[in-house]
């Protein structure tokens, strides 16, 4: 999608939204706690689709268009053809009143120290000309799947959704780079985790490189299985086979894109034979260690 069909696209419907940042403001009053939610999402996840945002927040697709046409009318979000599918549904990112309420957001996936873009629309652009556009609504979908079924069981909770960028900076001294961390729990346990969302792409000596550096990490801080999400069997296979009596320092699951991610969709490397529910994989929070676990989860619920 060019920029000038994003822009034409993008320009309000009428006058009164194309004006000033005070009127804009003058909007905020019309955002609900659940279109806050989707803008925070939005500001540490970068896109979502009409479909994901469906699932994990309205009772249907059909109120999820309703709300998400509002929200675009008043500048709230940006949206532009999915290119990544070919189902022409919408993505959706930041718009300059979601801007306005997240003023400091993730502002490019590809180089997190890139300067600040000057606009929303210059942040969407990044985003739809980003190779790893698919690579993010691909892992997004591990967090939207956890928090849809939060929705039809009153015991399961998503207490953290980190993305890439913000796990990456919370872990720098280990130099660990996850697609997404997250905290879930259901059945009376909590398990933390790292998700690697593999495409199948990639070679599978790189994979493997990738959780060695997990090894730092598990010394100081937090011990969570890597979830090594893959698009089909045979490179779960090949994964397990690759990862056949070599110790890792975190405990590794597999799993395939079109299971759903709570479920008995894990294979723990160590135990083949057995696939697990999410909530049953190993996990260590770490020692309570401010100087070398300063990130250490907490339950609030406990305090």
């Amino acid at each position: 999608m060019s920029s000038e069909s994003f822009r034409s696209e993008s320009r309000p419907s009428s006058p009164r939204s194309a004006s000033s940042k005070a009127h804009r403001l003058s909007q905020l009053r019309r955002l609900t706690l659940r279109d806050r939610q989707l803008l925070a999402w939005l500001a540490e996840h970068y896109v979502l689709s009409t479909a994901q945002i469906a699932q994990a927040l309205f009772p249907s697709q059909r109120s999820a268009r309703l709300r998400l046409a509002t929200l675009h009318r008043i500048d709230a979000v940006h949206r532009f053809v999915d290119v990544t599918t070919g189902d022409s549904q919408h993505l959706y990112t930041l718009g300059p009143l979601g801007m306005l309420v997240h003023p400091t957001t993730y502002t490019d996936p590809q180089r997190p120290d890139a300067r600040p873009p000057r606009s929303s629309i210059e942040r969407t652009e990044r985003i739809i000309g980003s190779p790893r556009l698919r690579h993010l609504l691909g892992a997004n979908q591990l967090f939207v799947d956890l928090h849809a079924y939060t929705r039809t069981d009153p015991h399961a909770r998503l207490l953290r959704w980190w993305s890439e960028q913000h796990a990456t900076a919370a872990y720098a001294f280990a130099e660990i780079r996850p697609d997404g961390h997250g905290v879930w729990t259901a059945a009376g346990r909590t398990v933390g985790f790292f998700l690697e969302h593999d495409n199948g792409t990639e070679p599978l000596a790189r994979v493997l490189r990738k959780l060695r550096a997990y090894e730092r990490l598990a010394e100081f801080g937090a011990r969570y299985p890597v979830l090594l999400r893959v698009p089909n069997r045979r490179r779960e296979a090949n994964l397990l086979d690759a990862l056949a009596g070599v110790p890792t320092a975190m405990p590794v699951a597999t799993g395939l894109h079109d299971e759903h991610p709570a479920g008995p969709g894990w294979t723990l490397s160590t135990d083949p034979g057995l696939r697990r529910w999410l909530h049953e994989l190993p996990s260590d929070h770490g020692p309570h260690n401010t100087a070398t676990n300063p990130h250490r989860f907490s339950d609030p619920d406990t305090y």
